[in-house]
């Protein structure tokens, strides 16, 4: 259905693929996967031909239809959600404007003369539009925006008075509604909720084409992937299974390549060994000889390529008191929306807390008020003794200095640190080399999270307050935040829709529903186990 043959393609001085290959069948689900400027989005834009291969070429089948979700959405206004979304939905929804416009004109006395060629056309496109699907068009876009987690008030409501995130959503229904025979999906979890991402999973492993997806989410990619698509180094390699099976067959192949490295090394090793032992006896030197011309005709073995994993080790907080946060009575409300109700919670010190709950819920409200973001209508939040909050959220990251570079950014919170502590934290939050010069200014999302995580953590308070510390994060940096926060001894409370996060590092689990809220003693495993779903509205 969809090949790349032998695909070469460079960016300024920058090789990404050199004769790099891939295919992608009906019914397959390739997970892309590789570091941030890989190459992952230019073999997307490569399959649609908004870019085109140096050398070698993109095959696509005759007849195949490609659908391409990516991050720039463009401008959405003048329409409802439902009717932007059925706009986007190709050769379906241009048959269907065809038809309406044929209705028009069939209406028109002005046009009686022409009677007989619309009435013909008119069968030809109603003929196309229902052999589309499209009559029932309108309830699949209702049943996928639904699934995406819109409510019914919103659907026929003015598309543009959405946020970005909110808009991305419908950028991506516009895509499924689309059912193209190629389904390409940049980062289609970045702007979901939990609820939207298990939908999505469902949807996609029904999904009957060739399905081509990235994400930074591993367990979104264990169960919708069959086959796992790696770039690296200008080449692409093609694993069978899902992201599990992928990283522990290049870990085995990994260790296989050191191991005939090692071995190359140690007969290199005792050959020159011979040769300097025995160079000056006459009695050995058809030996000698006869090995330095054996080494001569050896090739050179490089040394396998590693990936480079920067670990830091961070400091331990300050211990506080026992208890760390208490709710009494809290009342919470935005106009007539009441989020809490002499609402009672107690967090002690080293507990992990997840809130679940669907959206509106008031998750993110909880982490404002035990942050101080936000003050409670009625009631009182109370932070413990010798307690030290640090607070993470989507618009602390809109408080960086615009004009300093990452390594600027932190010597200045840091002045008393060594510039190579602040070189090995920038590394291991993904700024390495010259990345460290970069200014804030410029950065993505994602890189200005890592930077506002890494100032957080090189001098950690006790009591971390994290609202979706995981947005935009690749699965690298992931590890490495996972990495600190397992061995951090302080108190956590955080929302988050990465399941692979929330597994390692949670604890309890606080879930808000409209029935109140319940809690679990155990990490958000044992709330799976427990609850019988994996986010609220599942069971509920």
């Amino acid at each position: 259905m969809l090949r790349l043959d032998s695909v070469s393609k460079r960016h300024g001085k920058q090789i990404l693929f050199l004769e790099a290959s891939m295919g992608a069948f009906r019914g397959e689900r390739v997970g892309l996967v590789g570091p941030n400027g890989a190459g992952k989005s230019t073999v997307f834009r490569m399959i649609v031909g908004e870019d085109q291969p140096d050398n070698g070429q993109v095959v696509l089948d005759r007849g195949v239809t490609v659908g391409y979700f990516s991050q720039d959405v463009g401008e959405m206004r003048g329409r409802s959600v439902v009717a932007e979304t059925l706009a986007g939905a190709g050769e379906v929804s241009e048959v269907g404007a065809e038809l309406a416009q044929l209705e028009e004109q069939l209406a028109d006395p002005s046009l009686a003369d022409q009677l007989d060629r619309l009435i013909e056309r008119f069968g030809q496109v109603q003929a196309r539009y229902d052999e589309l699907g499209g009559y029932a068009l309108e309830p699949r876009a209702r049943e996928i925006l639904a699934g995406l987690s819109f409510d019914d008030s919103v659907v026929d409501g003015d598309v543009g008075a959405l946020s970005g995130g909110w808009k991305m959503r419908v950028a991506l229904a516009r895509i499924l509604l689309m059912r193209p025979d190629v389904l390409l999906l940049d980062e289609p979890t970045n702007h979901l909720d939990l609820e939207s991402i298990l939908w999505l999973e469902q949807f996609l492993k029904g999904f009957e084409g060739a399905l081509i997806v990235t994400s930074h989410d591993r367990e979104f990619l264990n169960r919708v992937a069959t086959k796992i698509v790696e770039i690296e180094g200008g080449e692409l390699t093609t694993y069978s299974g899902n992201y599990d099976f992928y990283e522990e067959q290049r870990a085995r192949e990994a260790a296989q390549a050191e191991a005939q490295y090692a071995r190359h090394q140690a007969m290199l090793a005792k050959e020159k060994a011979f040769i300097a032992r025995f160079k000056a006896r006459a009695s050995h030197a058809a030996q000698v000889q006869s090995r330095v011309k054996k080494l001569e005709k050896i090739d050179v073995m490089e040394p396998p390529k590693r990936r480079r994993s920067v670990a830091f080790e961070f400091r331990s907080p300050p211990r506080s008191g026992d208890d760390v946060l208490k709710m009494d009575h809290v009342s919470k409300a935005y106009g007539e929306r009441v989020i809490y109700t002499d609402f009672d919670w107690l967090i002690r010190r080293g507990e992990r807390w997840c809130v679940m709950g669907v959206n509106g819920a008031g998750k993110s409200t909880l982490l404002k008020l035990a942050s101080g973001a936000s003050e409670p209508d009625t009631g009182r939040v109370t932070l413990g003794a010798s307690v030290k909050l640090g607070y993470f959220a989507q618009h602390t990251m809109d408080v960086l200095d615009a004009s300093l570079s990452v390594l600027e950014t932190l010597q200045t919170a840091f002045s008393t640190a060594s510039i190579g502590s602040l070189k090995t934290l920038a590394a291991a939050f993904g700024f390495s080399g010259d990345d460290v010069e970069k200014p804030c200014g410029v950065l993505s999302g994602g890189e200005k999270a890592r930077v506002v995580l890494a100032k957080m953590l090189y001098d950690p308070p006790n009591f971390l307050v994290l609202d979706e510390p995981t947005n935009h994060l690749d699965l690298e940096t992931k590890e490495v935040l996972v990495g600190a926060l397992r061995d951090y001894e302080g108190s956590m409370l955080l929302v988050s829709h990465d399941r692979s996060f929330l597994a390692a590092l949670s604890n309890r689990v606080l879930e808000l529903t409209p029935e109140g809220h319940h809690v679990y003693l155990g990490g958000y495993t044992e709330y799976v186990a427990a609850s019988g779903h994996e986010a609220p509205t599942r069971a509920r």
